[in-house]
């Protein structure tokens, strides 16, 4: 291996740190500084200075990662694959799994002001939403709730229980499960 490609590599590496800890720590404190977040990715500040040179850039990175991490998790779910509740189970671990980033990029409605994710329509939105139309087509979930309202339902129980978990209430581990039976008895079709 290259000398540039281990340079890349590292480089990559000590980014997605920055990023992640960016989302971390601003999750949990708007207010943080860069030093904060320095010492959350375990770099020096010069480091992350040479990668984001202010607060902004770096808030505006840590936003469109979040973003991308949460929008992949959700593809990597395969919602479109096997029965509508199979899939929104795993709809539901995958946006767990993107925790402080989701808790980071809904947690203040300013942080997405600006952010722009594409020209293209949200295909992953597009998803979710043919996974809860499949699900009412099949019976499993209520055909009277409108799609969208157990969309945002779907968001408001992943972003409160990731906030538990965050705070202690709920352990990490057990999210998924609260979050599931929460959605299930709510959305259940008629049998």
């Amino acid at each position: 291996m290259s000398s540039a490609a281990v340079e890349s590599g590292t480089r990559s590496r000590t980014r997605r740190a920055i990023l992640g800890a960016a989302a971390e720590v601003l999750a949990r404190d708007r207010g943080a500084t860069l030093a904060d977040i320095a010492k959350a990715a375990q770099v020096g500040r010069s480091t992350l200075h040479r990668y984001f040179p202010d607060r902004d850039m770096l808030v505006k990175a840590a936003v469109a990662d979040a973003y991308l991490v949460i929008q992949q998790s959700i593809l990597d779910a395969a919602v479109d694959e096997g029965p509508p509740l199979e899939a929104m189970r795993r709809l539901v671990a995958a946006m767990v799994g993107t925790g402080e980033r989701l808790l980071f990029l809904y947690g203040d409605s300013t942080v997405l002001e600006g952010f722009e994710a594409g020209d293209e329509p949200d295909s992953v939105a597009q998803m979710v939403s043919d996974l809860i139309r499949r699900g009412q087509a099949e019976g499993v979930f209520d055909p009277d709730v409108a799609v969208q309202w157990i969309q945002d339902t779907l968001w408001a129980l992943v972003y409160t229980g990731c906030d538990s978990a965050s705070r202690g209430v709920l352990p990490r581990h057990g999210v998924p499960a609260a979050v599931i039976r929460t959605l299930e008895n709510g959305i259940r079709g008629q049998s």
